[in-house]
């Protein structure tokens, strides 16, 4: 996922809202196919996710002040880090939906703010205050609540190698955003999705000793689907922070829970457990405090600068 762009010039919230749903319900879309071409590797599925992206990103350039200026960058070495990393967490997210029910998968990806929270911290310098440690600490006991069952089976078994993967793309996704972060203010959202869309690609081709198979007709279909609708995505997602602030449809994101527990038990034949549920529920929940947290904090700030700037008038 990608950070808010830098001004809002068309305030909507309920329009921002319904962007974030839509690309919330998509990116969930294109886990389940994904998850459904089983027998294709991670890293040729991430191709396939990339390259068909491509065109509709361009098509989305042209259309919002040009090529040349929407991919344009003052720092090519911070989008080749934040590519590689964010490549790397979608090749390990992409293989944990070979092990692991579509709706485990998306509960142990909530964990990304969490992780992100403290990796702000460690990077950026950021205050690590009470209220999100303690909603880091929550977050964590609904991961544990969650892998538990997983790992009581054995380290060595499939299932934790799902989980495994799963948190390692989770880390690294946290670890991408942080980057995205960083860049904030200093390269353009269109830039970012563009040049993440290239270098996953390019990092996809590494893959291809390590055994790509030549997909079916039905593989096919769903690879190009993946990559169709992932693009989709980003430009909904990237779209939806120009009518709303990015605290206000981070909760939204959660809707994702609902929609891979409905498809993956109508397409999956998977049956969410109880300790999913539950832990999944601590996990959202921390994220939820999160988010109030940073809103709060962002709205403290802005008083601050009010007044500071009236004392200087």
């Amino acid at each position: 996922m990608t950070s808010a762009a830098p001004s809002l010039p068309v305030p909507n919230v309920a329009r921002g809202v319904f962007l974030m749903l839509s690309a919330v319900t998509v990116f969930t879309v294109m886990s389940a196919f994904i998850k459904a071409a089983v027998r294709v590797p991670a890293g040729e599925a991430m191709f396939f996710r990339s390259v068909m992206a491509m065109p509709i990103l361009l098509v989305w350039l042209v259309t919002h002040g040009g090529i040349r200026a929407g991919i344009r960058t003052k720092s090519v070495r911070n989008h080749a880090v934040r590519g590689i990393v964010g490549s790397c967490a979608m090749g390990l997210g992409f293989a944990g939906l070979k092990f692991l029910p579509l709706p485990e998968v998306t509960a142990i990806r909530f964990v990304t703010p969490i992780v992100m929270v403290v990796l702000a911290a460690l990077i950026l310098g950021e205050k690590f205050r009470f209220v999100r440690i303690a909603a880091v600490l929550l977050g964590f006991v609904g991961v544990v609540i969650i892998v538990a069952p997983r790992l009581s089976v054995g380290i060595g078994s499939t299932e934790a190698l799902g989980v495994g993967l799963t948190l390692g793309s989770a880390c690294l996704a946290a670890l991408a955003q942080v980057f995205v972060k960083g860049m904030a203010g200093q390269e353009s959202t269109t830039a970012i999705v563009f040049w993440f869309s290239m270098t996953s690609a390019v990092l996809s081709l590494v893959t291809v000793p390590f055994g790509w198979v030549w997909p079916t007709g039905v593989e096919l279909t769903l690879l190009v689907g993946a990559g169709v609708v992932g693009g989709l995505g980003q430009i909904l997602l990237t779209s939806s922070y120009r009518f709303a602030e990015a605290g206000v449809l981070a909760p939204f994101t959660y809707v994702s829970m609902l929609w891979s527990v409905l498809i993956g038990w109508i397409w999956f034949n998977e049956v969410p457990t109880m300790s999913m549920t539950v832990g999944a529920g601590f996990v959202i929940g921390a994220g939820v405090i999160i988010v109030l947290r940073e809103r709060a904090l962002g709205r403290d700030e802005t008083a601050r600068r009010k007044v500071r700037a009236k004392g200087l008038q």
